[in-house]
């Protein structure tokens, strides 16, 4: 048999290193080329990793929960075909599995694979050419005396295709492959593992590969500069880590300055409520903040320090800060400047659900060129947001409540919220940064009018 050895690529987003959150396919199964092998964890969010190579797994580089450097191996994955002792006629190579050949064929039924990184994915159809091997993948020859792992029929690789299935079943404790499967050709369902956890609930225990919750420090450590003692030591997580690298980056390069104003947003929450089933408050929000960026292109760029430029887009992919079970995360929509209000709102409720659930592309998860951060969804009403490096600016808006507000001389109960802007002060002085203020809250405040002229 031949051996190749997949090596973890570089997913597209510029990093040097992965965790391995699950592996899809255990030592001794079978898998097809393309087929998902592994969910691996970037600083940016959750893929699926599919495999260049088909065959049976011949080992696992790495158990869950360990980080992995790109370019380091991943999987190693052996043909079956059988190398001759001596110089002979070679032998014919064995054909491929049942499994193998079913899910080919499920390929060209569909619209192909879909799981592409760089330099790898189907094939199209009617294609015969020889596939690439990705760069650094070595083929290891092994002489024929050594035994051919076991017949592809011993275990199938359970049938899950949903990214949020396996999830589901891994924060339940459940292994898919454990979970019979009502789709077609057994294919596991969201239902299949809902039925699954019901069935297991009295008495099922913990997931023996769930994250270990913070050990407690040694006995008798004490910190020398408080004098307490050590409760607890977590390790950060690359995802955490990131975060704070490019948080401390920020604060480090960016002269930071902040503005904000209180907004009376009554007509906006009228607009609102007359179109129930209409775009909500925040699309409405993002559309006026694109009229700020185009007012003041400036905002929506970016400060090349080594060539002492200013960078302004052509266009906005606005970023939205969304809180997720992993931390905080800013995917952005992209081509938000072409978007009519509805087409925001449905394309907001797409990317904030694929960002909670690890499926926002890294396209849209590191393409932003300004973030607009909805904190009231947290009921604060402020904050000096950090600007999301290399972006200039950042806009948030705080929750809406009743407040006291003079009205033509009338002191009345209106529908309140605060804006805060922070800006980077190389790119422009607070007049610019007051301006953009004024064109959205202006926009919230007459929301109607704002509308009819964009």
């Amino acid at each position: 048999m031949t051996i190749h050895t997949f090596e973890l690529p570089d997913l597209g987003e510029g990093l040097t290193e992965a965790e391995v959150v699950t592996w899809l396919v255990a030592v001794g199964d079978t898998v097809a080329v393309d087929q998902p092998i592994a969910e691996v964890e970037t600083a940016k969010s959750i893929v699926e990793v599919p495999t260049p190579y088909g065959g049976v797994v011949h080992e696992l580089h790495g158990a869950e929960g360990e980080v992995l450097a790109v370019g380091g191996p991943l999987i190693s994955v052996a043909d079956g075909t059988a190398e001759p002792a001596a110089p002979a006629a070679p032998e014919k190579p064995a054909g491929p599995s049942a499994d193998g050949e079913r899910y080919r064929e499920e390929e060209r039924a569909g619209t192909g694979s879909g799981n592409v990184l760089i330099g790898y994915g189907t094939p199209e159809a009617g294609t015969r050419g020889r596939r690439r091997r990705p760069r650094g993948t070595a083929a290891v020859p092994v002489p024929a005396a050594v035994p051919v792992p076991a017949a592809p029929a011993a275990r199938r690789v359970p049938l899950v295709t949903s990214p949020l299935v396996r999830r589901l079943a891994r924060e339940a404790g459940l292994r898919v492959a454990d979970v019979e499967g009502s789709g077609a050709d057994g294919l596991i369902t969201r239902r299949d593992v809902l039925a699954a956890i019901g069935a297991a609930a009295p008495a099922r225990e913990p997931a023996p590969d769930a994250a270990p919750p913070a050990a407690p420090a040694p006995a008798g450590t004490v910190d020398p500069r408080t004098g307490l003692a050590e409760s607890s030591r977590i390790p950060m997580s690359g995802f955490r880590r990131s975060v704070a690298a490019a948080l401390s980056r920020s604060r480090s390069e960016i002269p930071e300055a902040t503005v904000w104003v209180d907004v009376d947003a009554t007509e906006l929450v009228r607009l609102r409520a007359a179109h129930p089933r209409g775009p909500g408050l925040l699309s409405y929000v993002a559309r006026f903040t694109v009229a700020g960026l185009r007012a003041h292109p400036e905002l929506n760029g970016l400060v090349d320090a080594d060539r002492g430029e200013l960078v302004q887009y052509d266009g906005v992919n606005l970023g939205l800060a969304v809180q997720t079970d992993r931390g905080l995360v800013a995917p952005a929509v992209l081509g938000a400047h072409r978007l009519t209000t509805a087409e925001l709102d449905a394309e907001i409720r797409r990317l904030t659900a694929a960002a909670r659930e690890g499926r926002a592309t890294p396209a849209e998860m590191t393409g932003g060129t300004f973030t607009l951060n909805n904190y009231g969804s947290l009921r604060v009403d402020g904050s000096a947001a950090i600007i999301n490096h290399p972006q200039v600016a950042i806009l948030g808006i705080g929750r809406i409540i009743d407040r006291p507000w003079v009205v033509d001389g009338e002191l009345t109960v209106r529908k309140v919220t605060q804006l805060s802007f922070a800006f980077d002060h190389r790119v422009c002085d607070g007049g610019a940064a007051a301006g953009f203020m004024r064109v959205v809250a202006d926009a919230i405040e007459d929301p109607a009018a704002a509308i009819a002229r964009l």
